[in-house]
Protein backbone atom coordinates (compact mmCIF):
# COMPACT_ATOMS: atom_id res chain seq x y z
CA UNK A 1 0.00 0.00 0.00
CA UNK A 2 1.56 3.30 -1.03
CA UNK A 3 1.38 6.42 1.76
CA UNK A 4 -1.32 8.44 -0.61
CA UNK A 5 -4.30 6.50 -0.12
CA UNK A 6 -7.38 7.49 -2.89
CA UNK A 7 -11.42 6.49 -2.51
CA UNK A 8 -10.64 3.37 -3.70
CA UNK A 9 -8.23 2.40 -1.02
CA UNK A 10 -10.07 4.33 1.97
CA UNK A 11 -12.84 1.95 1.49
CA UNK A 12 -11.20 -1.36 1.61
CA UNK A 13 -10.04 -0.15 4.79
CA UNK A 14 -13.26 1.84 6.54
CA UNK A 15 -16.74 -0.06 6.79
CA UNK A 16 -18.45 3.58 5.87
CA UNK A 17 -20.37 4.06 3.07
CA UNK A 18 -21.83 7.16 1.12
CA UNK A 19 -23.72 9.48 2.41
CA UNK A 20 -21.44 8.86 6.03
CA UNK A 21 -18.13 8.50 4.15
CA UNK A 22 -16.28 11.61 4.98
CA UNK A 23 -12.48 11.52 4.38
CA UNK A 24 -11.25 11.47 0.10
CA UNK A 25 -8.21 11.09 0.27
CA UNK A 26 -5.34 10.17 3.01
CA UNK A 27 -1.87 10.57 3.33
CA UNK A 28 0.17 8.29 5.86
CA UNK A 29 2.71 10.99 6.92
CA UNK A 30 3.99 8.07 9.93
CA UNK A 31 1.97 4.60 9.84
CA UNK A 32 0.19 4.09 13.42
CA UNK A 33 1.76 7.16 14.52
CA UNK A 34 0.32 10.17 12.33
CA UNK A 35 -1.84 10.85 9.24
CA UNK A 36 -3.12 13.57 6.83
CA UNK A 37 -7.04 13.01 5.52
CA UNK A 38 -8.64 15.51 2.60
CA UNK A 39 -12.18 16.09 2.81
CA UNK A 40 -13.55 18.43 -0.47
CA UNK A 41 -17.01 19.95 1.06
CA UNK A 42 -19.78 20.46 -1.72
CA UNK A 43 -23.04 22.06 -1.92
CA UNK A 44 -24.32 18.53 -2.61
CA UNK A 45 -23.94 16.83 0.19
CA UNK A 46 -27.09 16.11 1.63
CA UNK A 47 -26.95 17.34 5.42
CA UNK A 48 -26.81 20.89 3.65
CA UNK A 49 -30.57 20.46 2.76
CA UNK A 50 -31.55 21.32 6.10
CA UNK A 51 -28.59 22.41 7.51
CA UNK A 52 -28.98 25.20 7.06
CA UNK A 53 -31.18 25.70 3.42
CA UNK A 54 -30.53 29.55 3.67
CA UNK A 55 -26.88 29.38 5.06
CA UNK A 56 -25.55 26.10 4.10
CA UNK A 57 -22.96 25.03 7.23
CA UNK A 58 -21.28 21.72 7.60
CA UNK A 59 -22.40 20.53 11.19
CA UNK A 60 -19.85 20.55 13.56
CA UNK A 61 -20.66 16.53 14.78
CA UNK A 62 -19.88 15.97 10.88
CA UNK A 63 -16.62 17.75 10.65
CA UNK A 64 -15.52 15.40 14.56
CA UNK A 65 -16.72 12.43 12.06
CA UNK A 66 -14.31 13.28 9.47
CA UNK A 67 -11.39 13.60 11.25
CA UNK A 68 -12.02 10.70 13.12
CA UNK A 69 -12.23 8.75 10.38
CA UNK A 70 -8.93 9.90 9.14
CA UNK A 71 -7.81 8.41 12.44
CA UNK A 72 -9.14 5.71 12.23
CA UNK A 73 -7.69 5.18 8.46
CA UNK A 74 -4.38 5.28 10.26
CA UNK A 75 -5.19 2.59 12.77
CA UNK A 76 -6.74 0.22 10.49
CA UNK A 77 -4.64 0.15 8.18
CA UNK A 78 -2.09 -1.51 10.52
CA UNK A 79 -2.23 -5.63 10.12
CA UNK A 80 -3.23 -6.64 13.31
CA UNK A 81 -6.64 -3.93 12.96
CA UNK A 82 -7.48 -5.04 9.54
CA UNK A 83 -10.98 -5.86 9.02
CA UNK A 84 -11.93 -4.73 12.20
CA UNK A 85 -14.84 -1.86 13.57
CA UNK A 86 -13.51 1.23 14.94
CA UNK A 87 -15.80 3.30 17.41
CA UNK A 88 -16.09 6.29 19.18
CA UNK A 89 -15.60 6.01 22.82
CA UNK A 90 -15.29 9.84 23.84
CA UNK A 91 -14.31 13.09 22.78
CA UNK A 92 -12.45 15.87 24.74
CA UNK A 93 -11.23 19.24 24.96
CA UNK A 94 -13.22 19.56 20.75
CA UNK A 95 -13.39 23.73 19.80
CA UNK A 96 -14.91 24.70 17.00
CA UNK A 97 -12.72 27.89 15.83
CA UNK A 98 -14.18 28.35 11.58
CA UNK A 99 -17.44 27.39 10.19
CA UNK A 100 -17.25 24.97 7.36
CA UNK A 101 -18.93 25.84 4.36
CA UNK A 102 -19.48 24.42 0.45
CA UNK A 103 -15.89 24.97 -1.48
CA UNK A 104 -14.22 24.34 1.83
CA UNK A 105 -11.67 21.50 1.63
CA UNK A 106 -10.52 19.97 5.43
CA UNK A 107 -6.99 18.85 6.00
CA UNK A 108 -7.45 16.62 8.54
CA UNK A 109 -4.25 15.81 10.77
CA UNK A 110 -4.84 13.23 13.21
CA UNK A 111 -1.94 11.77 15.59
CA UNK A 112 -2.04 9.03 17.91
CA UNK A 113 -1.30 10.09 22.29
CA UNK A 114 -2.01 6.48 23.14
CA UNK A 115 -2.94 2.98 22.22
CA UNK A 116 -3.34 0.49 24.32
CA UNK A 117 -4.08 -3.00 22.78
CA UNK A 118 -7.61 -1.95 21.04
CA UNK A 119 -8.00 1.43 22.65
CA UNK A 120 -6.41 4.44 22.26
CA UNK A 121 -6.92 7.99 22.01
CA UNK A 122 -5.81 10.40 18.87
CA UNK A 123 -5.04 13.97 18.49
CA UNK A 124 -7.13 15.71 15.60
CA UNK A 125 -6.84 19.24 13.69
CA UNK A 126 -8.72 20.24 11.03
CA UNK A 127 -8.08 23.28 8.62
CA UNK A 128 -9.13 25.23 6.27
CA UNK A 129 -6.46 27.16 3.91
CA UNK A 130 -4.25 26.93 6.68
CA UNK A 131 -6.44 28.12 9.68
CA UNK A 132 -7.28 25.82 12.21
CA UNK A 133 -11.42 25.57 12.24
CA UNK A 134 -12.06 22.59 14.36
CA UNK A 135 -9.57 20.84 17.32
CA UNK A 136 -10.00 18.12 19.57
CA UNK A 137 -8.87 14.49 21.55
CA UNK A 138 -10.38 11.11 19.93
CA UNK A 139 -11.13 8.01 21.89
CA UNK A 140 -12.09 5.10 19.96
CA UNK A 141 -11.75 1.35 20.40
CA UNK A 142 -11.56 -1.18 17.87
CA UNK A 143 -13.80 -4.20 17.66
Amino acid sequence: MSNILNINDIKEILPHRYPFLLVDKVEIISPGKKVIGYKNVTINEPFFQGHFPEEPVMPGVLIVEAMAQTGAILVLSEEKFKGKTPYFVGLNKVKFRKKVVPGDILKMEVETIRMRSSMGVGKGKVYIDDKLAVEGELMFAIG
